[in-house]
């Protein structure tokens, strides 16, 4: 069967579907560039409010196919520098999109799929879910990155131990780190992800594309230069209307219904 990615919608949610189950969703570069496609096309969609990453089955991804790889041993450097590169540009529009992007995770993330569900915005997993940054364990260093989100994420001494030993780490060490947003009973991940989405589809959704560029930002900002930012994006917002509808609403005591 050949790996692909579906996409079908839920309310206003898009789930984008990893599908490659005879290697535990292993990604390739045409699910790369389907990612790519299908949040282009989301970004254009107001009826698009949100996206849900989930693998197909018992699990969601488990990175690179290792007879893939072996195979690109065999070619010259530059067949698996374009590969990684699809998967990076994939991970750059996920951070960029300016929608939330939810990983629903069951089963296991592992190597490139534990960095996929890292750039999302927000991680349920299931509460037997495994999370593994697998790659010392076949003579290799991460990418999708993996390095970049767990050293900003956690002390050195444990970005350095997930990632040199390679073990497999339960999703409520996650939780606990606050790497994980919500734990779900088995096979409820993605069940649990969409009622999530559906409470972020009903904010206003320039104010989440706010939120989620200054949160970008703020990575390597100064705090005069955020402060500006903040400021901008403040007043863009005030003056947009859906800040009228929400502050209306808010002051009648009903729900807004945001453009």
């Amino acid at each position: 069967m050949t790996a692909e990615l579906r996409s079908t919608t839920e309310g206003r949610t898009m789930v984008l579907t990893i599908a490659n189950p005879s290697l535990r969703n292993a990604l390739d570069p045409a699910i790369y560039a389907a990612g790519i496609e299908a949040l282009n096309g989301a970004e254009n969609s107001s009826e698009i409010r949100s996206v849900v990453i989930v693998g197909e089955g018992a699990w969601f991804c488990a990175g690179g196919s290792l007879q893939r790889l072996q195979a690109n041993r065999q070619q010259s450097p530059s067949v698996q520098a374009e590969s990684i590169e699809g998967l990076h540009n994939w991970i750059d529009s996920i951070r960029t999109f300016p929608k939330p992007v939810i990983a629903a995770v069951e089963g296991a993330a592992a190597g490139a799929g534990f960095s996929l569900a890292l750039a999302c915005d927000l991680v349920v997993a299931a509460r037997d879910a495994v999370f593994a940054a697998s790659y010392s364990n076949v003579a290799l260093s991460p990418d999708g990155g993996m390095s970049w989100h767990l050293a900003q994420a956690l002390p050195r001494q444990l970005a350095s131990e997930w990632l040199m030993g390679g073990e497999r780490i339960a999703a409520a060490r996650l939780h606990a780190l606050g790497l994980v947003n919500e734990l779900a009973d088995s096979g409820q991940a993605l069940t649990t992800a969409l009622q999530l989405a559906a409470r972020l589809d009903a904010k206003a959704p320039n104010a989440l594309a706010s939120i989620k560029e200054l949160l970008n930002e703020a990575r390597g900002a100064t705090l005069p230069a955020q402060l500006t930012q903040e400021r901008d994006h403040f007043v863009r917002n005030l003056h947009h209307a859906n800040a009228g509808i929400g502050i209306a609403a808010f002051l009648a005591k009903e729900t807004p219904r945001y453009e």
